[in-house]
């Protein structure tokens, strides 16, 4: 699947919506748009369909929490 195909899927949009708010004035939105991508892709395949929102935004967090971290 490609990029702008994973911006369609609802789990995506949901992670975007809420990482945005969350890293608000901490992380720019373009890079929490990349960083959910990035890692809706490293997720391809590698679970069950079912946990895929849970774990994409799990993911995306931690990867965020960890850019965040190491700024300071």
């Amino acid at each position: 699947m490609t990029v702008d195909g994973y911006r369609r899927e609802p789990c995506c949009r949901e992670a975007l919506t809420r990482l945005t708010a969350e890293f608000r004035g901490r992380v720019p939105k373009g890079v929490v748009a990349c960083t959910v991508l990035e890692a809706r892709h490293d997720l391809q395949g590698q679970i069950q369909p079912g946990a895929l929102a849970e774990l994409l935004h799990r993911l995306a967090h931690h990867r965020l929490d960890a850019m965040v971290s190491a700024r300071t």
